[in-house]
């Protein structure tokens, strides 16, 4: 498949760009810190015969403009996704986000309820705001500096390895690391900011629609450990264990983690 070109839509004076495939019940997919909407290529094409498929660039990303100021939190994301819901006219959804997109749905979740018909967490990232400030200031400004000195290409060079369970193949390698060299370096800071000033629980606990909590069983990133926790806190939450597959579990076996998806939506309709 051809990826689906941007299309972009203006809400508040700021561009926010997405790619979409298919008709029907709108399915909206939201990428990690490392990635933008060019990495849901297998699911723009394996799902777009059921639903809307619907993969944003996050602000500061793709086609996508910052948010304003350096320190935005999680809430001003979810209220980015609402203003992207508006511009393409889409009134409720099928939320999923991965890693990072995690954090933004589930703050979305609890500023827009409303407009929710289910929650998809993928590899959720759960924030750093209960880590010790130590330790927390040392990861960000490691993250930060990172970027700055090596670049994006460099630091996708170092990182789209550990994304992946030790047995991916290069070709999925490939996709992860050319999807992760494009990162802008000032979404990307914004979006480090915000992960380390963030907690999913709290936003996690609020969701009232019927929820799906995926982890890869080799992610390293964000482990199994953490998944099981935001489930417990989600009522009702259903946990399934992606077998064989790291952190970006959606690219390196997406017909496990589309047919997961699929039986977990088609429970909704």
């Amino acid at each position: 498949m051809t990826l689906p070109p941007l299309e972009t839509v203006r809400r508040n004076g700021r561009a926010i760009a997405c790619r979409a495939a298919g008709e029907g019940t709108p399915l909206l997919l939201l990428h990690g810190i490392g990635s933008g909407s060019a990495s849901w290529e297998a699911q723009l094409e394996g799902l777009s015969g059921r639903f809307r498929v619907i993969a944003w660039d996050a602000p500061g990303y793709g086609g996508s403009d910052p948010l304003p100021g350096g320190r935005p939190h999680s809430g001003a994301y979810g209220d980015a996704v609402a203003d992207l819901l508006d511009g393409l006219e889409v009134e409720r959804v099928h939320l999923l986000g991965h890693s990072l997109g995690g954090l933004i749905a589930a703050a979305f979740a609890a500023r827009h309820p409303r407009r929710l018909l289910s929650v998809t967490l993928s590899d959720a990232a759960a924030g750093y705001l209960n880590s010790p400030e130590e330790l927390r200031v040392d990861r960000l400004n490691a993250r930060i500096e990172a970027m700055t000195v090596l670049g994006p290409a460099e630091v996708a060079k170092r990182r789209a390895r550990e994304v992946l369970s030790p047995s991916a193949p290069e070709e999925t390698y490939q996709k992860v690391f050319a999807v992760q060299s494009r990162v802008r370096p000032d979404g990307y800071a914004q979006a480090a900011r915000m992960l380390h000033n963030s907690d999913i629980f709290a936003d996690a606990a609020t969701i009232g629609v019927p929820a799906l909590v995926m982890y890869g069983s080799e992610d390293k990133v964000t482990p199994e450990s953490i998944g099981r926790d935001i489930a417990a806190t989600i009522n009702g939450a259903r946990y399934v264990t992606l077998k064989g597959v790291g952190h970006a579990s959606y690219v390196e076996d997406p017909e496990a983690f589309n047919a997961a998806l699929v039986e977990f939506l088609d429970g909704q309709e």
